[in-house]
């Protein structure tokens, strides 16, 4: 079971998340709704777990095929429902770029298998009818 814990410590919608491990991430609002810059809005978290989750995925099925990543870089793009409450996600595009000696066959298929098998926040955003598309450049 995850364990986290989520206190209020900045204005009125500053809050800082810590995780067993004692690693603490800070989220706010927009400023648009009272937000005051202290942090990450959750939304976007969402998006930065999604590249979290796949690059581990992609560099160690990389590794095991014997590739050397020096280099790892995501750009994430995501469009969010317009009009909705709750708005979710609807649309998420992802370049990955990566360098090193790798053969871009094998960067391709790593993205392919952590994108439709191994990443639970891809797999979690998809269950919520997200689209999720990506590409891969090797060495840009």
């Amino acid at each position: 079971m995850a364990h986290i814990e989520i206190e209020r410590v900045h204005g009125d919608f500053g809050f800082e998340a810590k995780d067993a491990g004692g690693h603490i991430v800070r989220m706010d609002s927009t400023p648009e709704s009272g937000g005051q810059h202290f942090g990450t809005r959750p939304m976007q978290m969402l998006l930065m777990g999604l590249g979290g989750c796949s690059g581990i995925d992609i560099v160690s099925i990389l590794k095991k095929q014997r590739q050397t990543v020096d280099g790892f870089r995501m750009l994430i793009d995501g469009e969010r429902e317009p009009g909705k409450e709750p708005s979710l996600w609807a649309d998420v595009h992802i370049i990955f770029e990566l360098k090193g000696a790798i053969d871009p066959d094998k960067a391709k298929k790593a993205c392919e298998l952590s994108m439709n098998k191994y990443c639970s926040v891809a797999a979690t955003l998809k269950e919520a009818r997200c689209k999720i598309t990506w590409e891969v450049k090797v060495n840009p």
